[in-house]
């Protein structure tokens, strides 16, 4: 099975997905804990290109192709051979993030993303999981980690917001696979919550 987490920056996507893979391996499943851009040698090189620096530093036709080839690096690399072998995947951020970031935040490109999409990557997750989070409460959080890699977060709380409501709008675009999950909880309040979509 594939599982991302998605949403907005500081929003608690990767704590969820750390905590969903130890709850999947207390069951006994193998489970390969992954995050994009990165996942890969080859896809982590490319994550500090465009995670780094100056906010204007690429356009976003140009992150579009940074962000395709990491991710076609980390599928061929990391996704399908886990896969193959029958293990569960929980990626920390996948496609649903260039949809929104390059796709529609920095230009009316989604388009463009969705054909690189179908004609490179060709896989979707089984499961999304979309947490949702106030978009000042979750830059706050996300600027304080101050990683180095801050280079969204630094385009400012507006940009938050437009990305919390594409989220919304990928969770209705696509129902099947999505579910939104209320961040605005406890740690473990939220875990649980997740954790019930595999009982």
């Amino acid at each position: 099975m594939f599982v991302s987490f998605e949403g907005i920056d500081g929003s608690g996507k990767s704590t969820q997905a750390r905590l969903l893979a130890d709850h999947l391996r207390d069951q006994g499943r193998e489970v390969v804990l992954t995050r994009e851009p990165g996942g890969s040698p080859g896809a982590e090189e490319i994550r500090a290109l465009v995670l780094r620096g100056d906010p204007g530093r690429w356009s976003a036709e140009t992150e579009i192709l940074l962000f395709t080839a990491a991710r076609r690096d980390h599928v061929e690399r990391t996704i399908r051979p886990a896969l193959d072998r029958g293990a569960t995947v929980i990626c920390d951020r996948f496609a649903d993030s260039t949809r929104l970031y390059q796709g529609m935040s920095r230009g009316d490109l989604r388009e463009t993303v969705d054909m690189l999409h179908t004609q490179m990557i060709g896989i979707e997750p089984h499961l999304t999981f979309i947490i949702e989070m106030d978009p000042e409460a979750a830059l706050s959080r996300a600027l304080a980690r101050r990683t180095g890699e801050d280079r969204f977060e630094d385009m400012g709380l507006s940009m938050q917001a437009r990305m919390a409501e594409g989220f919304r709008e990928i969770a209705a675009t696509f129902p099947d696979r999505c579910r939104l999950i209320d961040g605005d909880r406890p740690v473990e309040v939220v875990a649980a919550d997740i954790a019930g979509h595999f009982a």
